[in-house]
């Protein structure tokens, strides 16, 4: 597309698209959101009113151990890739572990003049996010979020997520449902929100002796903890809602351990859909994380706030939805309930 095609679709002249990609003055807000989104729509690439092409990604420890286990931030990771190359941008990755290669990445990106912007990829370390503030360039969060709106984000909407995905199992007659989960971020709060969210507005309890919570994302681990409670308390559940497909994947070996068919005796679901979720045995209905779109949009947003265009800080969502697999059954009724 030119900015002769801009310039007709949007209603303007082609100087005042010229100044408005650019980031010149003289150009009505309104007028220069309608340009930059008929641009972006059309993958049109900006230039940046900055000397900046490269972006600097900053990966946590935690999205470099999911890289290699569960892959799910390698799709996030190509969908900023794939983004970026379509608009002319370079991605510079640098690991931050610690508090010094927080400041190392930092001071680079505000003494490199060829640094646009950052993302930070599953960030929730309050400290980190506080430092951030003084860098002088835009920063992005993807998949993580500041719970004080000081910087922009993009996301799954991991409350809604987790709130379909049980409203899912309630419409299959299950109401003692095992929430399963590893602590420590904030998305999987979100995600033990929206379980709590769709059991309250049915009208069932969700006691906390329902949530089960595991050290790490390992499946062993999930196996181990399902197994622990069957053989203290016997099966006081009929489905099982995982917060990360890896642990699903240990909660059905667990069962089948303990001789229980999945899903005669218990439904299984997890959240994530990655690739290996279809070859379970029995494949895992789940829910779909938009992981290659997350880091797409998060390019995108990225590009916005380089090229001007006034906005306060945003946290964007993006919706997520179940995959029906074989993992989830009608609840099995008792004699009792059936007489």
């Amino acid at each position: 597309m030119r900015l002769e095609d801009i310039a007709k679709k949007v209603g303007v002249s082609l100087s005042t698209v010229s100044r408005a990609l650019s980031g010149e003055k003289g150009v009505r807000d309104d007028v220069r959101i309608r340009i930059l989104e008929a641009a972006k729509t059309a993958n049109y690439a900006l230039p940046n009113p900055t000397p900046g092409t490269k972006v600097i990604l900053a990966a946590s420890s935690a999205a470099m151990i999911d890289y290699v286990r569960n892959q799910f931030t390698l799709y996030v990771l190509e969908g900023i890739r794939e983004r970026a190359q379509t608009l002319g941008i370079d991605i510079v990755t640098r690991p931050i572990a610690n508090e010094a290669e927080e400041r190392r990445v930092l001071e680079e990106a505000r003494t490199d003049p060829e640094v646009a912007g950052l993302l930070f990829l599953t960030v929730d370390d309050e400290r980190m996010l506080a430092a951030t503030r003084d860098v002088g360039k835009p920063v992005v969060l993807v998949n993580g979020d500041d719970p004080f709106m000081r910087l922009s984000s993009v996301t799954p909407c991991n409350r809604s997520a987790a709130q379909v995905a049980t409203d899912y199992l309630i419409d299959q007659g299950h109401e003692r449902i095992l929430f399963l989960m590893r602590p420590g971020r904030r998305t999987i709060v979100r995600r033990l929100e929206g379980w709590q969210d769709a059991l309250a507005h049915r009208g069932l309890p969700h006691p906390e002796d329902l949530v089960m919570a595991v050290d790490d994302w390992l499946p062993e681990l999930a196996q181990q903890a399902i197994a622990d409670r069957i053989a203290a308390r016997g099966l006081d559940f009929t489905a099982v809602l995982a917060a990360g497909e890896s642990l699903a994947v240990g909660t059905m070996a667990a069962l089948q351990s303990a001789g229980y068919s999945v899903p005669d005796d218990v439904s299984v679901m997890g959240m994530d859909d990655l690739p290996q979720a279809a070859f379970l045995n029995p494949p895992l209905t789940t829910v779909h994380i938009p992981a290659r779109e997350i880091g797409m949009t998060a390019v995108d947003l990225l590009r916005d706030i380089c090229s001007g265009m006034p906005a306060l800080p945003r946290r964007i969502e993006l919706a997520c939805h179940i995959i029906e697999r074989q993992s989830v059954g009608p609840r099995r009724r008792t004699e009792q309930e059936s007489d």
